[in-house]
């Protein structure tokens, strides 16, 4: 019987790949479709907007529906969004199948984590936190370094068929997975989101969340475009990026050993150091040495201050927990879905140095905040 920890990376391994495909295909895309590419890149933040907007609900059905079935049940139906996505012949219709993508995806990576919360004890929940990493990072690899390299030599609606059949498969591979005790809370959805919202301290944790997502999402979404207006091939730019998916792999396995001796706030000080270099390299050079760079310090910047602020979620608001960790992955993908909006302009004009600067310079208060308020917060 495959374990419920490998089940849960699964899970996350399939929406992650999902949700990178589209990075290394933008320029591809964009010329199968005939549309500039400001258009394709506002399609991915339509994708993201979706993914964020959609997690609060399905953290509410959850809780009344069960963890396992709802995994089930939006991975089905993002098989049939995925297959639909290789389908479309115009961009408007690319934006509907993919919002509905994102919307049956976005359920996967907080019922995970909101798994883990109900069923792992306080002390040990950012090492299976950061477990559940090794599925974002290999969905983030597969995605960009074989995203780019599927379209060009089967094009673009093969990559999405791909999906949809490793969405479908894990639906039925689901069915193993036990259903956590006592998920449903005591109370309403009504409630918890009233405890929420009277909590300064996980406002700050959404607010937190939506910056990050803004910046370390919106930053790796522009990189393999960036990396193809230098004139390398997709394949090439899709694997560059794909090395995020390889550093979030080790460095998850370095922060899981470091979250038993240290506590977060260092951590998030880490990552936040990690993303300001990534940036303003980032704003020198778009070469493949720089971009390779730049990627594997996005993937520590993601292992170390993600995880921690991912794990904070998980403690801030106990009460109310599915509610409070979808919210934050709400928030992160509403972020990186404002971050795609606001950069597909310079993007579109290949401006990459006013993106990233900007992303840098974002970071640095952001950085400052979440690691001061970490070290300050005390569970109640």
């Amino acid at each position: 019987m495959t374990s419920p920890v490998r089940l849960l990376q699964a899970t996350t391994f399939v929406s992650t790949m999902d949700r990178f495909l589209m990075p290394p295909m933008l320029i591809a895309l964009a010329a199968g479709l005939g549309v500039p590419l400001a258009a394709v890149v506002q399609t991915a933040g339509v994708y993201f907007l979706a993914y964020g907007i959609m997690q609060p609900i399905w953290g509410v059905v959850s809780d009344r529906l069960g963890r396992v079935r709802t995994l089930r049940l939006t991975l089905t139906a993002a098989a049939v969004a995925a297959a639909g996505s290789s389908a479309v012949t115009t961009v408007g219709q690319l934006g509907v199948a993919r919002a509905l993508t994102g919307a049956a995806f976005s359920a996967a990576v907080p019922a995970s984590l909101i798994y883990v919360g109900d069923t792992v004890p306080g002390e040990r929940r950012q090492t299976e936190v950061t477990n559940l990493m090794v599925g974002v990072a290999l969905g983030t690899a597969l995605a960009s370094a074989g995203a780019g390299a599927l379209a060009a030599a089967a094009g673009w609606r093969a990559a999405f068929l791909v999906s949809a059949a490793c969405a479908l498969t894990l639906a039925f591979l689901l069915r193993a997975l036990p259903e956590p005790p006592a998920s449903r809370p005591p109370e309403g959805p009504l409630a918890q989101f009233g405890r929420l919202f009277r909590s300064r301290w996980a406002l700050l944790v959404l607010l937190l969340a939506f910056v990050e997502g803004g910046i370390l999402l919106g930053g790796l979404t522009l990189l393999p475009a960036a990396v193809e207006s230098t004139g390398v091939s997709a394949a090439l730019a899709g694997a560059v990026t794909a090395t995020y998916g390889i550093a979030v792999l080790i460095f998850a396995r370095l922060v899981g050993v470091l979250s038993r001796r240290w506590p977060a706030w260092p951590l998030i000080a880490v990552g936040a150091v990690a993303a300001v270099v990534a940036c303003f390299a980032a704003t020198m050079s778009r070469g493949v040495w720089t971009a390779g760079a730049v990627a594997v310090l996005i993937g520590l910047a993601w292992a170390a201050m993600h995880s921690s602020l991912q794990t904070w979620a998980t403690q801030v608001l106990p009460a109310a927990r599915a509610t409070m960790v979808s919210l934050f992955a709400g928030s992160l993908f509403a972020g990186s879905a404002v971050s795609a909006a606001v950069f597909a302009g310079p993007a579109e004009a290949g401006d990459y140095r006013v993106a990233y600067a900007s992303l840098g310079l974002a970071m640095i208060p952001l950085g400052l905040v979440a690691t001061v308020a970490r070290a300050r917060w005390r569970p109640a």
